[in-house]
């Protein structure tokens, strides 16, 4: 259970209503976190159009390279909800997923691309505190994906360190969205 009770869609104001079901609609059901940011509903607001545009604006790198990279912080932070919801996104894009169970070896495991070896020392790197990236894996990345990846890259990794620290203050826990027992996010053309 969060140290935050997640307000339920009949405690919610009219507008915030409106989002549930945009939600519901969009996830089959609301999903935790943001039903606990829903205590502040212009901050709910604001982070919902913000994921809406990144993941419109987000179309540089390989699907696999985006998702193991946010999957690594997730795991780094020990967000269990987003390791939760990314391993169901990752299904959904027709990922492999059984080679998570291999992403602490990602470095010397056949199951990663090469390509996605640097973006999950990336994600290592950027992960740490303090930040420990380097002036050669920058060059490395911008060899493999050109200076838009590097970037889309760099603000993706951010972005879940964001939801994952948010998540985890809160101990928002895994909500069930790889057994099913969570809502049903439908697979996504769009997402790809």
């Amino acid at each position: 259970m969060p140290r935050i009770p997640a307000v339920t869609e009949r405690e919610a104001g009219p507008l915030l209503k409106l989002f549930y079901r945009f939600a519901r609609r969009r996830f089959g059901a609301m999903p935790e976190p943001m039903a606990v940011s829903a205590h502040h509903p212009k901050l709910l607001r604001a982070s919902g159009v913000h994921e809406l545009l990144v993941e419109k604006a987000a179309r540089t790198l390989p699907v696999s390279v985006r998702e193991l990279a946010v999957y690594r912080v997730a795991v780094k932070l020990g967000c269990w909800w987003c390791v939760d919801f990314g391993t169901m996104l990752q299904q959904h894009e027709g990922l492999d997923v059984d080679r998570l169970k291999a992403i602490d070896d990602y470095a010397t495991s056949p199951l990663f691309s090469e390509p996605e070896r640097l973006a999950i020392a990336y994600a290592d790197a950027m992960t740490a505190t303090p930040v420990a990236v380097t002036d050669e894996q920058v060059a490395r990345l911008e060899r493999e994906f050109g200076r838009a990846g590097v970037v889309e890259l760099t603000y993706l990794i951010a972005l879940e360190n964001q939801r994952a620290r948010v998540n985890s203050a809160l101990d928002i826990p895994a909500q069930g969205f790889t057994s099913g027992d969570a809502c049903q996010i439908p697979a996504s053309t769009e997402r790809s």
